[in-house]
């Protein structure tokens, strides 16, 4: 009897030991540290605006139902295997939006996927690849949207199951899949390369459909970019990688045209969620539109998972 209580005890307290242990290691400021922001010179707005189309940020933020992608009263419902997120308003409203937020707040909740009171962000939101911008254009990006119109109303909560509604168990998956570091050139590629690579990576967060994931959510490294299921579960997102499948037989004008235009090479154009993207890039410059098609052009062949059959 006493070496069983003794057994009981010790595994108690093994277990207390492991439960403070994950509650150290997923501490926000422990497993995703923000970058300091220091002293940044004066934002430039036009820059902001620039990435806020690059980003998309009006197609999920932007209140469902009205005309104005600039009202950002969020609201909009993201479908996922782990159930319905709710993307927030971010408009300057001071009570429902972002408004009381300062440059730091912003810059936690986008490269470090931290709200102000603390908790981790789920990474439906895609800080996963906005991390790759450095503060300066978070803080030229946040000064762009607080010049927009405060929108009153918040969105709905997420509706998750346990234990996806428990905000900690993300300081887990963030050990295990969250990079925390900023963009950095590649000094062996042209300018134009690594400015491609950037908006690609980073504001445009091209991967976050085109690739795979696993049973986490975490986007599998090995078929990066070689398309998948619709992480929405609306059908499949095509490979854009150099693949046969993908945008071998592209050209780079052919690519940056699509950008611009959302037309193919086969005189087809895209549609769903895809036309939103092509809207938002439609905005940003020539320049930048061939630096991305430049990068992708650059990208290995990848194959990515087998196309399910239609029925």
């Amino acid at each position: 009897m006493l070496l069983l209580r003794r057994l009981f005890v010790t595994l108690v307290v093994l277990a207390a030991l492991a439960f403070a242990g994950f509650y150290v290691l997923t501490d926000p400021r422990v497993v995703s540290p923000s970058p300091e922001i220091g002293a940044l010179p004066a934002a430039d707005i036009e820059n902001g605006k620039l990435l806020f189309a690059a980003g998309g940020c009006a197609s999920c933020h932007a209140t469902p139902g009205q005309d104005d992608k600039l009202k950002l009263g969020g609201g909009l419902a993201l479908a996922s295997p782990f159930g319905t997120f709710h993307a927030p308003n971010i408009s300057p409203h001071t009570r429902d939006g972002i408004g009381n937020w300062g440059v730091q707040d912003f810059v936690d909740a986008m490269a470090a996927g931290v709200s102000p009171n603390g908790q981790h962000l789920y990474p439906a939101f895609p800080y996963t690849s906005y991390r790759l911008m450095p503060p300066k254009a978070l803080a030229d990006l946040f000064a762009y949207i607080r010049t927009l119109a405060p929108v009153e109303g918040r969105a709905p909560p997420h509706e998750l199951p346990f234990p996806f509604n428990i905000r900690r168990m993300v300081g887990g998956w963030k050990l295990l899949f969250f990079e925390g570091a900023a963009f950095r050139p590649d000094p062996t590629k042209s300018e134009s390369w690594n400015r491609g690579a950037y908006l690609v990576n980073g504001p445009g967060h091209c991967a976050e459909c085109h690739s795979a994931r696993n049973g986490l959510g975490a986007i599998i490294p090995a078929t990066r970019l070689a398309g998948g299921p619709d992480p929405e579960g609306k059908g499949w997102v095509p490979n854009i990688t150099q693949s046969e499948n993908g945008l071998a037989k592209w050209s780079k004008e052919e690519i940056a045209e699509l950008l611009k235009t959302g037309f193919t090479p086969d005189f087809d154009n895209v549609g769903g969620t895809m036309a939103a993207v092509v809207r938002n890039m439609a905005q940003l410059p020539d320049t930048d539109r061939m630096a991305m098609a430049e990068y992708l052009k650059s990208l290995p062949a990848v194959e990515g998972p087998p196309r399910p059959q239609a029925k």
